[in-house]
């Protein structure tokens, strides 16, 4: 009888254990070479590093957000959004006013999935650096500057003395709506800044949208 038992608990495992992708399908892919911003809410578009991307953004200059908005998914059961983040020039990731938190945000359909603060900044192995929260969210992690990056001290925007990080980002999660509003934002503080667009900013490249069947 308690062999029984255990066999029949172990199906909705084995059942769990065989659900497989059925189907992926690209609903949105964009390098913005083209300057195409067809449904995308206050798009920008700039040069950066020999490529066209979509930013600069700065909620002290320019409400420092877009919105991409996708209709007719088909069915689907997840969703995975991927793209290149990149963050420009002093962001203080973790420090109180006046410098920051610096912090971006990442929502679909009003669900936050990333609301982190990024340092952009040299720190050495001895060194006692103002931390980030990335890849966890603000404000109960401490990370060093630059933590997860992809690529590192790529050129700055309009400082030398400054550089730009890249991240790629990726993000699965459930998701079975017909449409889909994606939001990138940042709440960033710059007291003491003269010209706060050169001082931070951020841009994002190679935007894709995929709906997953399982």
């Amino acid at each position: 009888m308690k062999k029984k038992s255990i066999i029949l608990g172990l199906i909705p495992l084995m059942l769990a254990c065989k659900t497989e992708v059925s189907r992926t399908v690209v609903v949105y892919n964009n390098d913005f070479e083209s300057n195409n911003l067809t449904n995308i809410t206050n798009g920008l578009t700039a040069t950066y590093n020999g490529s066209t991307v979509l930013g600069r953004y700065n909620s002290n200059v320019n409400k420092g957000f877009f919105d991409l908005s996708i209709n007719n998914l088909p069915k689907h059961d997840l969703v995975i959004v991927t793209f290149d983040l990149y963050i420009h020039d002093s962001w203080d990731g973790n420090k109180s006013a006046p410098d920051g938190p610096d912090i971006w945000e990442m929502k679909v359909d009003g669900n936050t999935y990333i609301y982190a603060t990024f340092a952009n900044f040299q720190c050495s192995p001895t060194a006692i650096c103002s931390p980030q929260s990335y890849p966890d969210n603000y404000p109960n992690f401490y990370h060093n500057p630059k933590t997860g990056a992809y690529a590192t001290n790529l050129p700055g925007i309009c400082n030398a003395a400054n550089s730009t990080t890249l991240y790629k980002i990726s993000k699965t999660f459930r998701h079975s709506s017909s449409s889909l509003i994606l939001e990138c934002s940042d709440k960033l503080i710059q007291t003491n800044a003269t010209d706060k667009l050169c001082d931070e900013s951020w841009s994002v490249d190679n935007l894709k949208v995929q709906a997953v069947s399982l």
